[in-house]
């Protein structure tokens, strides 16, 4: 019984793009996590997983980002959208984003530099030698999606991880009552470094 609670963090590539054109939550972590729970392994989860190598508006996109746009616009929300995806993949388990709010991540660099955008902080136009002295999201906080807070009060084993540190597993602690929701948990909690 697994429930995947996703960052919606994500702004670089072909989830950047349909972010900034849609105006959507990025796709790309919930696509990741839909592949690997689906227990499916025909041409369907490969065509989740397919990317564009050319074609002017589609080359580096990928096809389950955009199917999941494409659910989102039709559903009316990201949570939805998933469902339905999890529907068509035959997933096993839950997927649910961590919030449902729009925002950045931004980053407080040791110079006092600001850089903002995950795909900035992930691969640095910035002295890569400086350390991230702070992790914010912008506008802060972003509040929790209800149904992650529910699934992590009632998980009996809570797996933070793997993923970049600084990208992929703080961002989902910085949301309002993530780590609320973690502290008051009595599940087993499991980081994977």
């Amino acid at each position: 019984d697994l429930t995947a609670v996703v960052s919606m963090m994500d702004s670089g590539g072909s989830t950047g793009r349909l972010r900034d054109e849609f105006g959507f939550l990025p796709p790309g972590d919930a696509r990741r996590c839909l592949i690997a729970l689906s227990p499916d392994t025909s041409m369907l989860r490969n065509l989740f997983a397919y990317r564009f190598s050319k074609g002017t508006g589609l080359n580096g996109h990928n096809l389950g980002n955009l199917l999941l746009t494409a659910l989102r616009d039709i559903t009316g929300a990201e949570e939805s959208a998933i469902q339905e995806a999890s529907k068509i993949l035959n997933v096993k388990g839950k997927i649910l984003p961590v919030t449902t709010r729009h925002c950045h991540l931004g980053a407080v660099l040791e110079n006092e530099q600001v850089v903002v955008s995950e795909t900035n902080i992930d691969i640095p136009r910035h002295d890569a030698g400086l350390r991230i002295k702070e992790l914010f999201l912008a506008p802060r906080p972003p509040k929790a999606y209800e149904g992650a807070v529910k699934s992590i009060l009632e998980a009996d084993k809570i797996v933070i991880g793997p993923g970049d540190l600084y990208t992929s597993i703080i961002p989902n602690l910085l949301i309002s009552g993530i780590p609320e929701a973690i502290k008051e948990s009595k599940a087993k909690k499991i980081y994977v470094c």
